[in-house]
């Protein structure tokens, strides 16, 4: 039977980056990954990411919907269809603000017997834990029902905040194994059985964000990146970018955390949806991100005119 391991986490927790890790080194192990990726907007931009790793067929984005209630059919649907294959395994990257319990309930129910059982394994910021003001609850309600839980962003907290997370995460889901994300190893994870934990309810609306997406023009210089995501205020947590820099042949794709913290970096091949920005949280309005985009263009005009 296939393993379902399902990868769930608050915005910027470092989801994307395990996936990354798992798909390489179950390939490398011989096994045969499929991943499943689900995103607000444009969940391709982010697929993209891993063709370096995936054949295209192994790959399928879930775009705009929310899979942990009016998207669990199609994501339901999408795993059925997954071509069965020797040493098969099944990855799924929930978007940052699933209802986690939530989906857990939906997936189990109508999945090919094919499969084993999901389980889910939550991705925790060690620096950022349960520092999200109203939602909380939200991050909080992203690791009751996990089997395992792994903590990232460790490299810049104390011995007593590590500690104190781990404490909070003990009370929620006693159930869980808790592992620093370098501490996991992957031949571990099929073995996992789905969460005894028992779920506290939470309110389902709050896992529903605003977003939004528009077209992102090229760039003068990387300045701009910088000016776009200064202008977008803290509510939106959320703010990734793809277009060309000045007169760079390829793409570079950006990043705003949760946090504050922007990563920019080459991207691999062109974005089949076309250069976008996009946006997620609260405040997330289109109005908001062409003035952003606007005020950058002008700015840089201003800067290479001197």
């Amino acid at each position: 039977m296939e393993p379902i391991i399902v990868v769930v986490g608050f915005l910027g927790a470092g989801k994307t980056t395990l996936l990354k890790r798992l798909v390489t080194e179950y390939s490398q192990a011989n096994w045969s990954p499929f991943v499943v990726l689900n995103d607000y907007e444009n969940a391709s931009l982010d697929a993209l990411q891993f063709l370096d790793m995936l054949d295209e067929k192994s790959l399928k984005a879930l775009n705009g919907s929310c899979i942990c209630c009016s998207g669990v059919g199609e994501l339901r649907e999408s795993v059925n269809r997954i071509t069965e294959r020797v040493n098969g395994i099944t990855l799924i990257e929930a978007n940052g603000t699933t209802d986690a319990c939530a989906l857990m309930g939906f997936l189990g129910v109508g999945i090919e017997a094919r499969f084993m059982p999901p389980v889910q394994i939550s991705v925790v910021d060690v620096k950022n834990w349960q520092l999200r003001n109203v939602h909380n609850e939200l991050e909080a309600n992203q690791i009751q029902v996990s089997s395992l839980i792994t903590l990232s962003h460790t490299d810049s907290v104390s011995e007593a905040r590590l500690a104190q997370v781990k404490d909070d995460i003990r009370a929620i889901n006693p159930t869980a194994e808790i592992l620093l994300c370098e501490e996991l190893e992957i031949d571990k994870l099929p073995e996992l059985l789905p969460s005894s934990n028992r779920a506290e309810k939470f309110e389902h609306h709050k896992s529903h964000w605003s977003s939004c997406s528009v077209d992102l023009p090229p760039l003068p210089d990387p300045i701009c990146i910088k000016d776009i995501c200064d202008a977008i205020p803290d509510s939106v947590l959320r703010v990734k970018g793809c277009t060309v820099l000045g007169n760079e042949q390829g793409f570079t794709y950006f990043e705003r955390c949760p946090d504050g913290e922007v990563f920019v970096r080459p991207y691999r091949g062109k974005p089949t949806t076309g250069a976008k920005l996009l946006t997620i949280g609260p405040g997330s309005e289109v109005k908001l991100l062409e003035s952003a985009i606007a005020k950058s263009i002008e700015s840089a005009a201003s800067r290479h005119s001197v």
